[in-house]
């Protein structure tokens, strides 16, 4: 089921930290509102303020509040917009926009708007985007919203669950703390799962598959020890545009004082072009103390992947 959301209006100012203006049209470009005083190129290239908020914080200030008065680009009617998340997409039929950032920090006295409405509700409730698709924008029209799917790949590799010996019970746990930790934090996602023997060529080709079909995540269960057929991370490390060294580190240390035997594991997490990959051991035990350091990053790792400075 899709949202739309209807433009109210198109706002515009020539200087940072001002009050913008309504105007009939908006042009959309790759820096953002064409003439505006806060396009450029970066993740903040046009605001998004919704009508909901601002009737909020009109009760409050017991006084009505005009359509880019708290500098806005665009003023919207029919979503809280402030619960959307980084890489959520607007699409119009001229337009698209990508969700960049939730709130902004508030200069308080140092803010010509906060000096002359006495607060602001965009720290708090207004979004930012950065263009996509250009064209042009005006009040009246229509925005589906579109809230970011997370698409998580989860490939068991065993010889034995493969030939139906024993049940996979690693790739479902890695599904069920996927989801907890999307869940909590208000995350859509999607879920594919595949169950190979140890074979290499088997390995690279679901990857790449999931790489081509711009998968966000990948995670690999089984075959990270010394063992003849422990083939993973000897697969995987050459696939790699970029390798993440420090959270498995970090894994093998914490988990390797406790029980010796985990530095023997070889996993090995890294980027394979914007796809996140993350290469752990074979129990369900493992993926636990895995998916415990690894699930809180993936979210920001994401925002890094697709240039959205989120620090």
């Amino acid at each position: 089921m899709t949202t739309n959301i209807t433009i109210l209006s198109v706002n515009r100012s020539e200087k940072k930290g001002t009050i913008k203006k309504p105007v009939p049209q908006i042009q959309l470009s790759g820096i953002g509102v064409v003439g505006d005083a806060h396009s450029g190129n970066w993740h903040r290239q046009v605001s998004l303020l919704a009508k909901e908020s601002i009737d909020k914080f009109a009760a409050e200030a017991g006084r009505q509040i005009a359509f880019g008065e708290f500098a806005e680009n665009i003023t919207t009617e029919g979503l809280l917009l402030h619960t959307t998340k980084p890489l959520d997409r607007f699409v119009g039929e001229n337009i698209e926009l990508e969700v960049t950032q939730i709130g902004k920090k508030c200069h308080g006295d140092n803010c010509s708007i906060f000096r002359e409405v006495g607060n602001c509700v965009m720290p708090k409730e207004g979004i930012f985007a950065r263009v996509i698709r250009h064209g042009q924008l005006q009040a009246g029209e229509q925005l589906t919203y579109q809230p970011r799917f997370i698409r998580v790949k989860i490939i068991t590799l065993s010889d034995r669950a493969s030939r139906g010996e024993y049940p996979d019970k690693s790739g479902p746990q890695i599904r069920n703390l996927s989801q907890k930790q999307f869940e909590s934090i208000n995350r859509k996602f999607l879920f594919d799962q595949s169950l190979i023997p140890d074979q290499a060529d088997l390995l690279k080709a679901e990857i790449e598959v999931a790489v081509n079909n711009k998968f966000d995540v990948i995670f690999t269960t089984g075959g990270t020890g010394i063992g003849p057929r422990d083939i993973t991370p000897d697969t995987v490390q050459p696939m790699l545009n970029r390798e993440i060294p420090g959270i498995m580190e970090l894994i093998r240390v914490k988990y390797g004082m406790q029980k010796p035997a985990a530095l023997l594991s070889r996993g090995i997490a890294g980027v394979i072009d914007q796809t996140l990959i993350y290469t752990m051991p074979g129990s369900v035990k493992a993926v636990t103390e895995y998916c415990n350091e690894i699930l809180p990053t993936i979210e920001h790792a994401l925002y890094m992947l697709h240039g959205i400075d989120s620090h």
